[in-house]
């Protein structure tokens, strides 16, 4: 037990993610190493990159106060480009393009059972967060890469969680359904997760504690509900009141979620996944019901890959630029229609957009509904669109 505690506490060090940090080429200033005692040991060039050093800022200001965090040295350009896309990997744009491609240019089936397993993944990972309440590694030492999720609490990586459920259980759902050589689709998976949950120690959100926590916390749910996935599924395609159960249960726990902590950016991304997850619940049950976009038989699989041509590409491009840009102007027109809506059902002053949404009762609602229509338009309204342009 002592021992345990040991380790624990070790991989907790924000020491260790700054020289991880230092190892990939990342430092801070002169007078922030100087100023932190750590002399020539995060002022040298990393171990990885050439002496050229790169002053370099967070891409991203700091969500919830607007800050815009500290200058640092990147004498490894290739390993900062590449963790800032493992990063990326766990963000909202990689979601907005990444679910759609999958539903649009993949199969409906694998997309909507991947988006289950993802909402409750971040839905759990997201209120454990809240109630642990652990800070960000401290810096110094550690230097602040990115700042967008500074103010959050940090047990465990979420980023590393959806990094290991996503890649692992598209694995396991497009095992034998889709032909290719299985260990292939499992390297590429494991090489997925393994920059996901990297990139956060890059960065300086997460000390190692963190990602191999979410790591396991990610394989525990994935256990629990990749077996019962038809189940549920099937309740949300068949039942009657499916409609009515997949909208009280996503909201309730929206509700549960506002009640753990005090305001942080975490709720209203709690929110909006939920939202997400409804909405391509509901519109999953309108198309089974229409008999719009029908799930393939047994005898139609297993599916095999289509020879790769410029016409397909190109179809597959149009698909995905057309789809998103209605996808963001939906997400654009329902921000713009709901959030005044709402303030105005609860008497919120609108004075202040930024403070007014922070309101639990302006949050939950806006975040639902916006992306709850969202996620709807990715399973039903969008096909639709591409069935009238002949692009199914």
């Amino acid at each position: 037990m002592h021992l345990g505690l040991q380790l624990c506490h070790c991989l907790q060090d924000p020491h260790l993610v700054a020289r991880f940090q230092n190892i990939c080429g990342v430092r801070g200033t002169i007078a922030d190493s100087n100023r932190v005692g750590v002399g020539s040991s995060l002022a040298g060039p990393g171990v990885l990159g050439p002496p050229r050093s790169s002053k370099v800022k967070p891409l991203r200001k700091n969500s919830l106060t607007g800050d815009g965090g500290q200058e640092f040295l990147i004498d490894n350009r290739f390993l900062y480009y590449l963790f800032t896309f493992g990063t990326e990997l766990g963000n909202e744009t990689f979601y907005i393009t990444f679910f759609p491609f999958i539903t649009w240019n993949v199969e409906a089936f694998v997309s909507r059972r991947l988006i289950m397993v993802w909402v409750w993944v971040m839905y759990l990972g997201q209120c454990t967060k809240d109630v642990l309440g652990w800070s960000r590694p401290a810096s110094p030492p550690v230097v602040k890469v990115e700042v967008f999720y500074n103010s959050e609490y940090s047990m465990p990586s979420t980023h590393a969680m959806s990094g290991t459920a996503i890649p692992f259980a598209l694995y396991f759902m497009t095992y034998g359904r889709w032909e290719y050589p299985s260990t292939l689709g499992f390297i590429l998976a494991l090489c997925w997760c393994l920059l996901v949950c990297s990139s956060r120690i890059y960065m300086g959100m997460h000390s190692v504690l963190d990602v191999i926590a979410g790591f396991l916390y990610s394989i525990l749910i994935l256990c629990f509900f990749l077996p019962i996935l038809d189940l549920i599924d099937g309740f949300n395609l068949t039942c009657r009141y499916a409609p009515i159960v997949i909208i009280s249960l996503h909201l309730g726990l929206g509700l549960f979620s506002f009640t753990l902590d005090t305001w942080s950016t975490s709720r209203g991304d709690t929110a909006q996944i939920l939202g997400t997850g409804a909405g391509i619940a509901l519109a999953s049950h309108v198309n089974y019901h229409l008999g719009l976009m029908p799930d393939l038989t047994p005898d139609q699989l297993p599916l095999s890959m289509p020879a790769l041509s410029p016409s397909l590409v190109a179809v597959v491009m149009l698909r995905l630029v057309v789809g998103v840009l209605v996808l963001l102007a939906t997400r654009a027109l329902m921000k713009a229609i709901t959030i005044p809506l709402v303030c105005r059902a609860f008497r919120v002053p609108t004075d202040d957009l930024r403070k007014a949404r922070q309101h639990m009762e302006v949050e939950l609602p806006y975040r639902y509904i916006v992306y709850g229509t969202v996620g709807f338009n990715v399973i039903f309204l969008v096909p639709l669109l591409f069935s009238y342009m002949q692009l199914s």
